[in-house]
This record gives C-alpha cells, sequence and structure tokens, in this order.
C-alpha cells in the first residue's frame, strides 16, 4: 500500500475533533473554576476574617486538595476528558499530574516509586515555571531599575 492510499485511509477513520466545541466547554469550565476560586477567597477572607492574599493561599490549597482528591477517587480523569483544558490548566491540573503519577507507581516503594516518579511531568513545569519567573524577574530589574 502506498503512502498516500494509507494516509487517505488513517483520515477516514480518525475522529475529528469539533474545536469550537472543546474551546467552548474548556473556556465555560475554566471561568466556573475562576468563580469556584473568587468564592474561596471570599469565603475564606470574610468567615476566617483574614486578608485577602492570606485567603489566596487557602484557595490554592483547597484547589490542590480537590485536585488530589478527585484523582484518587477516579473521578479527575472522566471530569478532564469532558473539560479538557478547562481542567488542566489551572492549578488542579498540576495537582492532578502529581498524584496521578504517585498513585501510578506507589506499588514500588516511598523512595523508588513514589519520589522517584512522582514529578516526572510535574518536574518539567516547575522547571520552567522557577527558571521564567527569574528570567522576567531580572527583566524586571533591568528596565524598570529595581
Amino acid at each position: 500500500m502506498d503512502k498516500n492510499k494509507y494516509k487517505m485511509l488513517v483520515n477516514k477513520y480518525t475522529p475529528k475533533e469539533n474545536r469550537l466545541y472543546n474551546s467552548l466547554i474548556a473556556f465555560i469550565v475554566g471561568g466556573l473554576m475562576g468563580v469556584l476560586g473568587q468564592f474561596l477567597v471570599s469565603f475564606y477572607s470574610y468567615y476566617f476574617s483574614i486578608p485577602v492574599k492570606d485567603a489566596s493561599v487557602f484557595m490554592i490549597i483547597t484547589l490542590v486538595f480537590l485536585g488530589c482528591f478527585l484523582t484518587c477517587l477516579g473521578f479527575f480523569d472522566k471530569m478532564v476528558s469532558f473539560a479538557r483544558c478547562g481542567l488542566i490548566i489551572p492549578i488542579t491540573g498540576f495537582a492532578h499530574s502529581m498524584m496521578s503519577a504517585a498513585l501510578e507507581y506507589k506499588k514500588e516503594g516511598l523512595v523508588t516509586g513514589i519520589g522517584a516518579n512522582m514529578f516526572k511531568l510535574a518536574g518539567t513545569v516547575i522547571i520552567f515555571g522557577v527558571v521564567s519567573a527569574y528570567l522576567f524577574g531580572l527583566l524586571r530589574v533591568v528596565v524598570m531599575g529595581g
């Protein structure tokens, strides 16, 4: 079979992606995540009488916990298959990537299993986040003078 015929056969049976629908769902779910985050900040700052800056930290902790908890229960993968980037891009996606790696390698032990494999995907996010934060901080110092 030649390459063109094979390519046509593959294209015929490859499911077509509806990018507009997926973008709309990701936009809505991401927006709802933002609303949930703002609700948590308002809740923590009002009911615990703490500054908004501190309430923001509690909001992040809550979202990371929810991402890990839903991953452990097996719901997060199902939610991501529907919401796509609406759940993967926020901090919940980061928590999910670390927790799913930890769950996958837990049988190999704490050090060689969980410890060695938990940062396989999340480690790149951490490294590029730290490096880009350093570079943008350096750029700000150079441009704005401190």
